[in-house]
């Protein structure tokens, strides 16, 4: 068997895509979800729901696609599971990694001085983004599950971990490096759960699942009929970067899904932000972790879902484009997507969306045009810290992917505002073509990093056709929207 099984668990859908043994997308299924938002700013998932899902791609990509050789796992970071290691059960819905409930929490952390401490360890920031605040929620705010935890009873996991434990029956509570590093728990220079911040955080070390290298043995399902190894996992930006073989230092990648991920290859150096940027493990190979820098935007995609499901002024996302480019030039709409706070390089919890330059001429075409170039302007603040922050960095193309990325006119603008040229690959879903690969590799049917690096193929490069003096002046005003819109902004 030369064919590979990637889950990829996104926040809005899950999909199964079987990829043949020369890494080409043989068959695949895809399933959305429901997304709760039972508080202003709270997102939760039904893990259920998500098993579900995701049992059901899988069965329709093997029903289509034929036996496989392992499986590939790529998931949502940082969103929270805690459920019963005996009945399988989650203790509550799952806390999506865009839920900012815990934002009183992290403002007091960090009025305590542990910030620095939680950086230079984990490479984090205190921010209710990632998972370690979370869980301390679920364990001091559902009833009666503090003590089952410190009883052994309940497991964490991110959502790797939850698949694994559902997938293998319960026989391994597991995750990998790059899964482990988000959760804000984990010390990724020494490459072990770290007991101050657990003791910080007042979580019992006991519910936490053992941590393997991205490419390793995870236990095998046969959920499916005869037994699959599962030989791959990655959180999901990680696995874009090796999808997209951004395996040298300086080599730089953005994904735009539901939100916008841009990772920075460091190599063996975890490099220490002075820009609000996140250090953090880009894949984990025989016991050696890679470094990277990363930028995270909340909103990306998401935005295009609010155009159609919110304002309802379209029905589909491909409507966006085409929209957004009909709108009047003359007129300089800002829309600030802060739905559920800013992340880098603000990281403000606090903030929320904001539309500015709106006059009685602005219509549906204008909001899509500004919609889809806030998520240029975003990759522009993510970019501007990274190259400040690292000087090996590449200052040429950006390798970008994601769903977005489908789109002439937003690429095009992105590379207008970025000042660069903005490659898009044949594959545009490499989040799961690099789990893909990863499994691959640990089952021997791939090839090394170089071989598959080598198979990299492009298939349209942006060139930017924004005059300087434009550029500018549009990020001027993108920066002063930005201002304003920000929590302490006075």
């Amino acid at each position: 068997m030369t064919q590979i099984l990637a889950i990829d668990q996104g926040t809005t859908s899950s999909r199964a895509i079987v990829f043949d043994g020369d890494l080409r997308p043989k068959a695949s299924a895809q399933k959305e979800f429901t997304q709760y938002y039972p508080a202003s700013g709270w997102v939760e998932h039904d893990p259920d729901e998500i098993w579900d899902t995701v049992v059901e791609t899988c069965k329709g990509a093997l029903d289509k696609g034929g036996a496989v050789a392992g499986i590939g796992i790529t998931n949502q970071r940082e969103t929270v599971v805690l459920w019963d290691r005996e009945s399988g059960e989650p203790v509550h819905n799952a806390i999506v990694w865009q839920d900012r409930r815990t934002a009183e929490l992290c403002a007091r952390l960090k009025a305590d001085g542990h910030e620095a401490m939680v950086q230079e360890k984990t490479g984090l920031l205190l921010d209710p983004y990632f998972s370690g605040t979370k869980l301390a929620w679920l364990l001091d705010n559902v009833d009666g599950v503090r003590a089952r935890a410190e009883a052994g009873i309940l497991a964490f996991g991110t959502i790797d971990s939850f698949l694994i434990w559902r997938l293998t029956k319960g026989a391994r509570h597991v995750t990998d490096a790059t899964n482990a590093a988000r959760t804000l728990l984990y010390n990724i220079r020494d490459g072990r759960w770290d007991d101050d911040i657990l003791s910080m955080l007042n979580i019992p070390e006991a519910i936490l699942p053992d941590v393997l290298d991205s490419g390793a043995d995870f236990g095998e399902t046969t959920l499916f009929g005869d037994a699959i190894p599962i030989l791959g996992v990655a959180g999901d930006q990680q696995a874009a970067t090796v999808g997209q073989a951004c395996f040298q230092p300086g080599m730089l990648k953005s994904t735009y899904g539901t939100g916008c991920f841009a990772l920075l290859n460091t190599g063996d150096t975890l490099v220490t932000s002075q820009n609000r940027m996140l250090g953090t493990i880009a894949y984990q190979f025989d016991g050696k972790p890679t470094y990277a820098l990363e930028g995270s935007i909340f909103i990306a995609g998401a935005v295009v879902q609010w155009l159609r499901d919110g304002l309802k002024i379209i029905d589909d996302a491909p409507q966006s484009a085409p929209l957004a480019e009909a709108a009047d030039p003359s007129q300089s709409l800002y829309l600030v997507p802060a739905f559920t706070g800013l992340g880098a390089p603000h990281w403000d919890p606090d903030a929320r969306g904001a539309i500015f330059g709106l006059t009685r001429n602005s219509g549906p075409a204008e909001i899509a045009r500004a919609a889809l170039e806030s998520v240029g302007f975003q990759t522009r603040d993510l970019l501007e810290a990274m190259l400040a922050d690292y000087s090996a960095a590449e200052t040429g193309n950006v390798r970008v992917d994601g769903g977005m990325t489908a789109s002439d006119w937003t690429m095009q603008f992105l590379s207008d505002i970025l000042g660069a040229p903005v490659d898009r690959p044949h594959v545009l879903e490499t989040t799961a073509l690099g789990a893909a690969w990863i499994a691959g590799h640990r089952a021997g049917i791939y090839p090394d990093q170089d071989g598959f690096a080598a198979t990299w193929a492009l298939e349209k490069t942006f060139e930017p056709q924004m005059d300087e003096d434009t550029r500018a002046a549009r990020y001027a005003g993108w920066k002063d929207a930005v201002a304003r819109t920000l929590s302490d902004h006075g």
